[in-house]
């Protein structure tokens, strides 16, 4: 079996739990064995349709109170002792805040190795391989863990959402609350203001840099984001520096790592740090005013000009395809 861990928000699956969960399913269906999904709280019992459609064949549900509120010590006991208890041969995490917290705590209770952020995951000679960016994603790495189970957490917008038919069977399990107390959990969660969609979950990214020259430009791309579905806006680290745009959007090394379909990069020149965090779009547009800056050797379409220039025909194009 291969489980994944399913993250919920205000009682709605993540889909980057979701793309995880295909990905187990498409892997366990070569292996001729089945994929399953593991929850943590309670009131999840109307989710299993929605994982049985992305391939589970079976949904545990770790029910107790305690666990309504996030806490990695908490949560990685759970999953551990659902782990011992199930035996798989694999946990799968999507590679958000949450899956690169909790995968390598889990790991260190197993004694076993994790791999983590993998953009691509294939079986060879009956055995799970796995291929991840390295380097600042200058190089890709393939590698095989030797320990069971194999923990690993897929990056988010990498892998395609399966459709699969079955019920999913809903197992219940009382899981209970370590006898150490917690020493971290998560009491509050505040929502950014206007409900803005995370970058590492959005489909299309609109990201500004020190081009953007001050903060109350970065309105212009909120914009063009509210114009387009599934879309957020992204930074460079010298633009959440300087303090113009949260630290919540900051795309690089040091910020968050995203794969969208679409990345639009103005007037972000394209340093390494911030080319390792975005470098698995899909596609990749530029518009910066130094025709020699590193990220149009990325960039599938690049604009050499003034961004001032190219928002305001580019938000009247997006109106007219909206009205």
């Amino acid at each position: 079996m291969i489980l994944t861990y399913i993250e919920t928000r205000d009682n709605k699956i993540k889909k980057a739990s979701l793309e995880a969960l295909s990905e187990a399913g498409r892997i366990a269906a070569e292996l001729k064995t089945e994929a399953a999904a593991a929850i943590v709280g309670t009131g999840k019992e109307g989710l299993t349709a929605e994982l049985a459609a992305c391939g589970a064949a079976k949904v545990y549900l770790l029910e107790n109170a305690a666990f309504d509120q996030y806490s990695t010590q908490d949560y990685a006991a759970a999953l551990a002792d659902l782990v011992k208890k199930t035996g798989p041969s694999a946990v799968f995490f999507s590679a958000t805040s949450m899956g690169k917290d909790l995968s390598p705590r889990l790991a260190a209770r197993l004694g076993v190795g994790v791999a983590s952020e993998c953009t691509q995951v294939a079986v060879k000679d009956g055995q799970i391989e796995f291929t991840r960016p390295v380097f600042a994603g200058k190089a890709l790495l393939s590698f095989r863990l030797t320990s069971s189970p194999q923990i690993v957490s897929l990056r988010p917008n990498v892998f395609p959402l399966a459709q699969a038919a079955g019920a999913g069977e809903l197992i219940k399990e009382a899981a209970e609350v370590p006898a150490s107390p917690a020493t971290g959990r998560v009491t509050e969660i505040l929502q950014e203001r206007g409900g803005e969609m995370d970058v590492t979950e959005a489909d299309i990214i609109i990201s500004g840099g020190r081009g953007m020259k001050g903060p109350e430009n970065f309105g212009l791309l909120k914009e063009i984001s509210e114009l387009i579905p599934r879309s957020a806006v992204g930074a460079s680290r010298s633009a959440v520096d300087s303090g113009w745009i949260g630290h919540q959007h900051q795309v690089g090394q040091t910020g968050k790592t995203v794969s969208p379909n679409l990345y639009m990069a103005f007037g972000i020149s394209g340093a390494i740090q911030h080319l390792a965090g975005m470098s698995s779009s899909k596609v990749i547009v530029a518009v910066n005013k130094d025709p020699d800056a590193p990220i149009f050797k990325l960039a599938d379409f690049g604009v050499v000009g003034d961004l001032f220039q190219v928002i305001p025909p580019l938000k009247e194009e997006l109106k007219k395809l909206r009205s």
